[in-house]
């Protein structure tokens, strides 16, 4: 197998377009459609999104990418002069090169510690009490990533807890959903009842990394929130001319499932994964597999033998090497994994 053929672990971007967006942008590639989203794909997918959340009256936008859609979101529930309560390495914080800053012109993220990427409810309310004095920028926000960066999941409870704390003390919650389909498929729950049900105000619910092309959803469950949203995306360059390609890959999706499908299957294989590592290989599982992501510490001389023989792989945030999968992922890539693990190991 050649280094370009290896189907890579190291994110779930570096799947291609599933079966089912790709045929949906077909059908929408036909005639002619208005533009700026007053196409009727567009109206279709929010209309769907409205009908999955059984939340008729939420605000749907979609934006090119997951930066924008958390910068974007954020931003409409600040002001300048608060701050945004996040765990210590949410991609706002690590991976968004200061977009959220940037478009509420200068909002500060406060981060906490917290075990798997989790925000606990102690850690929210201390930095919401840490300073109330005018010098101080007023906490606004508390943004939770679903599933989190090191692949951990929230429960119910959990997110039942934040919202307590964040209504005490006068927070909105956002949701960064770039795999949040994992998260669902994880908790085995609707996606009422990890959003809106325990207090999510909006939802940035990524669909590129379950499989689309490009293209996320930002789902205002608070439309007091979503007040002039239209001019935000617009001024940010994320006004889709042609707004049906991003539009229709989500009625593809939706339509008979294959969003929550596609999740667990990713979930499956990365659980699938870590157990032959773990059995096999000997090698141990760093955090809880509860989504689609892996994380295994594996010793330095393994991890650049792997990279030499084309697999892409790296050590991530958190401690570990982050082994991702995807819609694609097939037992035969698992396969191939593990014996160049085996083959290595036997050689070292």
């Amino acid at each position: 197998m050649s280094a370009n053929s290896k189907t890579q672990f190291a994110s779930d971007n570096t799947a291609g377009v599933c079966p089912e967006a790709w045929a949906a942008m077909e059908r929408a590639n036909s005639g002619s459609e208005p533009s700026y989203g007053d196409d009727r794909w567009t109206g279709r997918a929010a209309d769907m999104l409205r009908e999955l959340f059984e939340k008729p009256d939420a605000e749907v936008f979609f934006v090119f990418n997951g930066t924008a859609a958390n910068s974007l979101a954020l931003a409409s529930c600040c002001q300048s002069y608060h701050s945004v309560i996040c765990h210590e390495h949410a991609h706002i914080i690590d991976d968004e090169c200061g977009a959220p800053e940037f478009f509420s012109n200068g909002t500060k993220l406060l981060g906490a510690p917290g075990e798997h990427g989790k925000l606990a409810p102690v850690e929210i309310e201390r930095l919401a009490l840490k300073r109330t004095d005018i010098h101080y920028p007023k906490p606004r926000v508390v943004s939770l990533t679903q599933s989190t960066e090191m692949g951990a999941v929230y429960t119910l409870a959990e997110l039942e807890a934040i919202r307590a704390v964040a209504r005490k003390h006068q927070l909105a919650v956002q949701m960064d959903g770039a795999r949040f389909a994992n998260a669902v498929a994880s908790l085995g729950c609707s996606p009422k009842a990890c959003t809106w049900q325990v207090g999510v105000d909006v939802l940035c619910f990524g669909g590129t990394k379950l499989g689309m092309a490009c293209g996320e959803a930002v789902i205002f469950f608070n439309r007091d929130l979503a007040a002039e949203f239209d001019y935000r995306c617009k001024q940010a360059g994320q006004l889709a001319s042609k707004m049906r390609f991003l539009a229709a890959s989500w009625t593809g999706v939706l339509e008979n499932g294959a969003w929550l499908r596609h999740a667990q299957h990713a979930n499956h294989c990365a659980r699938k994964l870590a157990l032959r590592l773990e059995k096999e290989a000997g090698l141990r599982v760093v955090h809880p597999v509860e989504a689609n992501a892996a994380f295994i510490a594996m010793p330095d001389a393994l991890y650049r033998a792997l990279k030499e023989r084309g697999w892409v792989i790296y050590n991530f945030i958190g401690g570990g090497v982050r082994l991702m999968c995807s819609w694609s992922t097939t037992n035969a890539d698992i396969d191939a994994f593990l014996t160049d693990v085996a083959d290595l190991q036997s050689n070292a």
